[in-house]
């Protein structure tokens, strides 16, 4: 049986707004996450690197591009989640430059642990922002994510000299398919964010966990979302969050130009 579509009324601003975010994974509940999502008329930024994929050539590659550009016609958001899908381990002290200990965890480096500096973490922000600029033909947010959420003062600090402004998530937006799905069921996780999330709130989940057996998309994102409507609550992109919408205004990416669309 098909579920009731709670739309937003175009005529009632969004003045109890939850921030939907999901960052890449293996893709498989990509296309219906963007069902559910068009179906509910929700809008939602999306946090992308180059992660390997059920099918095709990575989440930024050929196989996906006309699905992000799907996405970026029915107005949601994008940003930056590195290219290499790559984890913060650790500030290095040196004296000439910031160094990071990293570990990628896509890409031909996938599970070494290498030395950064910041130009070079910068590099992988902006590799990423350029290609969901290429693909969507819509100039991402000067904004990102780090894998896992994990950074230090220092890492947030060079990523802003490049022009990128980190998102996390709030504790309750923390929406647990990561999680092992036997100790962690779909009906608990929705129980446990319906019960918790409130306006302001920034919620995290991801387009594909390869590790969880019992999928959270297929089972939970729209009760979820009907059940934060049907609490009053509305949903917006980054675009419109009260923490981030001057920085965005303040600091457009410097990406290569797109191409003339009259050519």
């Amino acid at each position: 049986m098909a579920l009731p579509v709670l739309a937003q009324s175009p005529q009632r601003p969004c003045t109890q707004a939850v921030y939907l975010t999901f960052d890449t994974g293996h893709m498989g509940v990509a296309p219906l996450i963007a069902q559910v999502l068009q179906r509910q008329q929700v809008k939602v930024t999306f946090f992308a690197a180059q992660e390997k994929t059920q099918q095709g050539d990575g989440t930024l590659g050929q196989h996906w591009a006309p699905w992000w550009k799907a996405r970026a016609a029915e107005g949601h958001a994008f940003a930056s989640h590195t290219w290499d899908h790559a984890y913060w381990r650790a500030d290095l002290n040196d004296a000439k430059d910031q160094k990071f200990r990293i570990r990628p965890s896509a890409g031909a480096q996938a599970g070494q642990d290498l030395v950064w500096t910041a130009q070079n973490y910068c590099d992988n922000l902006r590799q990423a922002a350029q290609r969901l600029q290429d693909v969507t033909g819509q100039a991402p947010l000067p904004l990102f994510r780090a894998p896992g959420g994990k950074t230090s003062a220092r890492l947030l600090a060079a990523a802003k000299q490049c022009g990128f402004a980190h998102v996390a998530w709030a504790d309750a937006g923390f929406l647990g398919d990561e999680l092992p799905s036997g100790a962690y069921p779909n009906a608990q996780l929705l129980q446990k964010a319906l019960r918790n999330i409130r306006a302001g709130d920034i919620l995290m989940a991801h387009l594909g966990i390869w590790s969880r057996q019992d999928p959270w998309a297929p089972a939970v994102l729209e009760p979820l979302i009907q059940g934060l409507k049907a609490k009053g609550l509305c949903f917006a992109t980054l675009r419109e969050h009260p923490s981030y919408r001057d920085w965005i205004g303040q600091h457009p990416l410097q990406l290569a130009a797109l191409p003339d669309s009259r050519q």
